[in-house]
């Protein structure tokens, strides 16, 4: 990562945008119970899906020298339990509490952070979750929206964030979802 960001200091000199989106378990501690989740496998979740959003930031900060925004790829289930999520809901509530610390520690620079939340959409990533096919067919049944957000959902919401028509926020999480995390 410091390779990356020292190129785009060289190249450009400055940086605007930066998005994390990357997110790792074991498949093994992925598929099992949280309490059953191995110390190695939970340490290597929270390092990729985690600490690199902030290892990231601090390595964005000195490119942002007008302000900028940083993204980070969350899920619903760092707030409510999600079956067969696992142990990537306790990772995900540790990125979105990050997202807070780093909004409030880097606003005063005019760096906003936003947590993005879209609802269930069928990736690679995705395809880690045990059971994934029935979290999309539940999602689009309840959503108020009774759809699923595509990508380029997330991309167009994710864009404005990044304006200043959206100047003025930072540090909430952003859903993508039809209103399916308004279900509870």
């Amino acid at each position: 990562m410091e390779a990356v960001f020292e190129a785009i200091r060289q190249h450009w000199g400055r940086l605007d945008i930066a998005m994390h989106s990357i997110a790792f378990a074991p498949r093994e501690d992925l598929q099992g119970r949280v309490v059953d989740c191995s110390r190695e496998g939970f340490l290597t979740a929270m390092d990729v899906s985690c600490y690199s959003f902030i290892e990231m930031a601090h390595l964005a900060e000195p490119l942002m020298t007008d302000g900028g925004t940083l993204f980070a790829m969350t899920y619903y289930g760092a707030e409510r339990v999600v079956e067969h999520y696992n142990v990537m809901g306790p990772v995900k509530a540790a990125l979105q509490a990050a997202s807070i610390y780093l909004a409030a520690e880097l606003g005063p620079k005019g760096i906003r952070v936003h947590p993005i939340s879209p609802g269930p959409i069928k990736t690679r990533a995705a395809s880690g979750i045990n059971r994934f096919d029935e979290l999309l067919e539940k999602a689009a049944e309840r959503a108020p929206e009774r759809a699923l957000c595509t990508i380029e959902d997330v991309g167009v919401a994710t864009a404005f964030l990044a304006t200043d028509y959206a100047k003025m926020i930072t540090g909430d999480v952003m859903y993508i979802d039809g209103g399916y995390h308004i279900l509870g």
